[in-house]
């Protein structure tokens, strides 16, 4: 039995949200999707998924947020049947119980990290014993940023997102302030809309001008030394066409930008989630403390979180 189960009938999964260290649109698939060049970085902030193994064939999900749905169109509850109909065993129940704390349409991967957990938990919590690689393979019927969810840290992500390539590190000491405007949400179909409709004429059509473009990233320095003192501006492009049509983008970028010790500031996928990154944890959280005022003067909800080496990570105690 593995040391951090010491109940087989129960587990908590925690699931990490993630920003994006560089995110750039190279053109369109034969598929019809956005070929993206990214870096992807785990965070500490996370939801928590409690499962109890239920002795009847259901799947059952309910959580603290109102606004999510329990139904059958949620990722959670998706992921479970997929795992399920992949092993071949319908018998099998859960109950889970999520409480929701990455925000919800925000640039996050806040339902795509849950659904990793799902199934990096149900894959303990059933015995099922895939590999970790399996379980990234199968996320990929169901959404992009899951296969990175499922091991996170820091990685190169190519394709829709779902091709992967992990940068190894001893460790990562940045810390970073992110904010959101609680009111707002941004549509990610909508951020690609726009920007192919004002950049689709820059487009790289060839495959072999993909792996160029691919080769760039991986040559690249992506570091925490690199990425505070070499690099000038990390690169979004959705943020070109979020930015202009979101005041609260705006606003979050200038107020993150004017802050005393940060060096890097960008949106996080789609938006509308910032954030500015700093020397180390400690320095973000004295930051954020010295600043809150002005943070809730603009109506942003903000937090100081530090970078992680993994994504989901499973344990026992119910606290």
């Amino acid at each position: 039995m593995d040391p951090y189960i010491a109940n087989e009938d129960f587990l908590i999964a925690e699931a990490h949200a993630k920003i994006n260290l560089h995110l750039e649109v190279l053109g369109i698939r034969s598929d019809g999707f956005h070929e993206l060049a990214m870096v992807m970085q785990s965070i500490n902030l996370s939801d928590q998924l409690k499962m109890i193994k239920s002795a009847d064939n259901k799947i059952t999900l309910k959580s603290n947020n109102k606004d999510i749905s329990n139904g059958e169109d949620n990722l959670i509850i998706k992921a479970a049947n997929l795992l399920r109909n992949k092993v071949g065993n319908t018998q099998l129940g859960v109950d889970i119980e999520l409480e929701k704390n990455i925000p919800i349409g925000a640039g996050l991967a806040g339902g795509s990290t849950d659904a990793a957990a799902t199934l990096v938990g149900l894959n303990k919590l059933w015995n099922l014993n895939l590999e970790i690689e399996e379980l990234e393979n199968l996320s990929k019927e169901i959404g992009s940023d899951i296969p990175f969810c499922v091991l996170g840290g820091r990685q190169l992500c190519f394709g829709r997102g779902e091709i992967l390539e992990r940068l190894k590190f001893d460790r990562f000491d940045l810390g970073l302030i992110l904010v959101k405007d609680p009111s707002i949400q941004v549509s990610t179909p909508v951020a690609y809309k726009k920007y192919k409709e004002k950049y689709g004429h820059k487009y790289l059509v060839d495959e072999r001008d993909f792996e160029m473009k691919r080769n760039i990233i991986r040559s690249s320095d992506w570091s925490d030394q690199s990425l505070l003192h070499n690099r000038k501006e990390i690169k979004n492009d959705l943020q070109k066409t979020v930015r202009p049509m979101s005041k609260e983008v705006e606003k979050s970028l200038k107020i993150l930008s004017g802050l005393p010790g940060s060096h890097l500031v960008s949106m996080s996928g789609s938006g509308p989630s910032c954030f500015a990154l700093f020397q180390n944890f400690n320095e973000a959280n004295k930051v954020l403390n010295e600043h809150v005022k002005e943070f809730e003067r603009a109506g942003l909800s903000a937090w100081a979180c530090s970078m992680m080496s993994n994504g989901v990570l499973l344990r026992n105690e119910f606290t």
